[in-house]
């Protein structure tokens, strides 16, 4: 186990390749350069010459592709890096090993939501005939201060807390960087943002789908599924060949948002709240 660099670039990505779709997190930060910029964030995992596995580690600890040796190697090497941590997500097994081994000592959670099935369509909605919502855009970057609000009531709603107490500096540079890349779609109403999706990881022609979000208002009017479907619709044909996400299992609505929408499963993901 050692940390990789620049170096492993083309390596780690062949990784990640193995199964795109599960491995578009850690992949995207790959391809933004984080190996040059937070070398220190990525752990591999070698045998015999060969990377066989390995783990993004920074303020989420995210495993990739990780065998049961390589689950006990990561989870050796990060024991004592509880207070680092606000999360463990990524493919179900995987997750589960590494939270078996650190959850004696890193407990308690706020959650482990242990099921989270792993969707995907490659379909663009309009062949689905399905209505697209013409509203649905990129934001601009003149519309940060109003994505912001959304995004920080999607967050608080998802995880049972904040974004951020007291200033909202960093997180507002988060969305900004989003939103400066066009991968924040909104629909704008009177000035306020009433749809949210961003594209939160882009590498290996996958782009990974995260922050859905619609005014608790008009919840329950049919408007979720035609929004979605624009993100989609944009995405594919443009940005992607495919497009994924994943959702909590007990969030039924949303599930039959994105089936309509065309996604399937093909996986389930973990994530540890810390």
């Amino acid at each position: 186990m050692r940390p990789l660099s620049a170096a492993d670039h083309d390596v780690a990505l062949e990784v990640c390749a193995r199964d795109r779709v599960a491995n578009a997190f850690v992949a995207a930060r790959i391809v933004e350069g984080s190996l040059r910029t937070s070398p220190g964030s990525f752990l591999g995992h070698w045998a015999d010459g060969e990377l066989r596995g390995l783990a993004w580690v920074s303020a989420n600890v995210v495993p990739v592709e990780l065998d049961e040796e390589g689950v006990a190697a990561v989870a050796t090497r990060i024991m004592r890096m509880r207070r680092q941590c606000a999360s463990i997500f990524g493919p179900s097994d995987q997750v589960m090993g590494l939270w078996g081994r650190l959850g004696p000592t890193w407990g308690p959670v706020r959650a482990i939501r242990t099921h989270q099935p792993l969707l995907t369509t490659r379909t663009l909605p309009s062949v689905l005939g399905l209505d697209v919502d013409p509203d649905v855009r990129p934001a601009r970057v003149d519309e940060v201060d109003l994505v912001l609000p959304a995004a920080a009531a999607m967050f608080t709603e998802e995880i049972g807390y904040p974004p951020y107490f007291g200033s909202d500096r960093s997180y507002r540079a988060s969305i900004a960087s989003l939103v400066r890349a066009r991968h924040t779609f909104v629909k704008v109403e009177d000035g306020e943002v009433v749809f949210k999706a961003d594209v939160g990881s882009l590498a290996l022609g996958c782009a990974q789908v995260q922050g859905v979000w619609l005014h608790p208002r008009l919840r329950g009017q049919g408007l979720s599924v035609p929004a979605m479907a624009s993100v989609v619709e944009q995405v594919l044909s443009g940005m992607a060949d495919e497009v994924s996400l994943y959702v909590n299992d007990f969030n039924v609505a949303a599930r039959t948002t994105y089936a309509r929408c065309g996604f399937h499963d093909v996986g389930a993901f973990t994530t540890v709240l810390l």
